[in-house]
């Protein structure tokens, strides 16, 4: 992601374009997800869908696939624009809005089974798991929050 929602310094004060990612694993059982630090909304940290920031002058479609090959090291299979998602939240006390192009697809190379990492604009290293799209016992919530209805209605059904 071009601004890092763990950077305390991204202006939050303007609404942001986001391009994200639903991949599924090979089963279709669960989903890749990057794990967020703790914040004051949600102390057990996060989870959310891959992808990040479209850039000026590139269109959303253009946004996953760099974001993703930036990430990740991967290029996306069978890439499908699910819809678009409005998500206003809160990050550490502060409200932010973001509209976000939510797409389907594969990895190639598909990312380990554990012990996985995606690479942030700023070098830093972030955890990535396969979460279960049947979450409903799960504790660490999900985000953008809107993606979870596309989630459970398109793809798992």
């Amino acid at each position: 992601m071009k601004l890092d929602d763990g950077d305390m310094s991204v202006n939050r004060s303007y609404i942001r374009v986001k391009a994200m990612l639903v991949v599924p694993d090979p089963d279709g059982s669960r989903h890749l997800v990057s794990v967020n630090a703790p914040t004051v909304e949600n102390p057990a940290g996060y989870h959310r869908l891959v992808g990040g920031s479209v850039e000026l002058g590139e269109t959303h479609r253009e946004a996953i696939v760099r974001e993703v090959n930036e990430e990740l090291g991967a290029r996306i299979v069978g890439l499908n624009h699910l819809g678009m998602i409005e998500n206003i939240f809160r990050f550490n006390g502060e409200v932010g809005h973001e509209i976000v192009a939510l797409y389907s697809g594969t990895l190639d190379p598909t990312p380990a089974e554990e012990g996985g990492t995606l690479t942030e604009s700023d070098g830093s290293i972030v955890p990535v798991v396969w979460r279960p799209f049947d979450d409903a016992g799960l504790t660490v919530p999900l985000y953008p929050a809107g993606a979870n209805d596309w989630i459970r209605s398109s793809l798992n059904a």
